[in-house]
């Protein structure tokens, strides 16, 4: 049982428990030898006994670890308290980009594009050190308070080149899961390239593209539904940025960016035209003045 004021090998002292997640418990912790607050993620006790759950756990600590980005959430160290695996990571203050969602539904063009900046430069580094990420999603985004983005959460990434899993299970999310997944193909860098598209879909949209009354629903439209323009649900979303996330959310691959540098000059290109970014006013606050 891990307590306030315990200390994990000799190196981190719990000064307190900040949240429990799917796969573990997160506490809040002061590294004595770094001398910075850490956030120490311990495998959930009840899931120790399912090796695929340990196997999960272990990957993400290996593949987060053997990064170091600005975009990319930091892991300081690894080990096992109780015979729980942990992993000591930078202390984020911030929230989600789903938590921001939930408060704010979209964000300005300006906004999201500063968002796909840097999740497109993240996304690139990681894929240039071998790894797919799989679960690119507003959940795993970080949203800090001066506007970085740091992503999160790999445990299902794996290698580029890496053969689907043996059981054939779905691993991500339907909703930002590429076609050529759902239809038991291995995961690469364009699948992540879709996720993104969905990603840009949803933060300017305030919706994903496709939704349903189950999971099978929802992966079914992303195998055969025409990709809505996201222009047809927010008209003053600019064309350029309209062909962007269509590009990236093509059903095939080869379709799509070959790798995501290529989209985020892309990005750059289109952020580079000011005509995209100003103000469009609605007719009440042309009337009444509201900004």
């Amino acid at each position: 049982m891990i307590k306030i004021g315990d200390h994990i090998d000799g190196r981190y002292r719990i000064t307190s428990r900040i949240a429990t997640g799917g796969m573990a418990d997160v506490y809040e912790a002061n590294d004595l030898i770094g001398h910075r607050v850490v956030s120490l993620k311990i495998m959930r006790e009840d899931l120790l006994s399912d090796p695929k759950n340990l196997e999960r756990f272990e990957n993400e600590c290996a593949a987060a670890a053997s990064l170091n980005n600005p975009n990319i959430v930091k892991v300081y160290g690894r080990g096992m308290v109780e015979g729980r695996p942990y992993m000591a990571n930078e202390y984020i203050k911030g929230q989600t980009l789903r938590d921001k969602l939930n408060f704010t539904l979209s964000l300005s063009v300006s906004d999201a594009c500063e968002v796909m900046l840097q999740l497109t430069s993240g996304i690139d580094y990681i894929h240039k050190h071998g790894i797919i990420h799989r679960d690119i999603k507003p959940d795993n985004l970080f949203y800090m308070s001066d506007g970085t983005l740091k992503i999160t959460d790999f445990g299902i990434a794996t290698p580029a080149g890496a053969p689907q899993p043996d059981d054939d299970s779905i691993q991500g999310t339907v909703y930002y899961c590429a076609p050529e997944i759902l239809t038991g193909a291995p995961a690469g860098v364009q699948s992540d390239i879709y996720s993104m598209g969905i990603v840009f879909f949803e933060i300017l949209t305030g919706q994903v593209p496709f939704d349903g009354q189950t999971p099978a629903e929802v992966a079914l439209k992303q195998i055969k539904k025409h990709f809505p323009e996201p222009s047809k649900i927010v008209p003053s979303i600019p064309h350029s940025i309209d062909k962007i996330i269509i590009k990236a959310c093509r059903k095939s691959p080869e379709e799509r960016y070959q790798n995501a540098m290529e989209m985020h000059e892309a990005l750059v290109q289109a952020m580079g035209d000011k005509e995209n970014f100003k103000e469009h006013k609605t007719l009440l606050s042309k009337i009444f003045g509201f900004k």
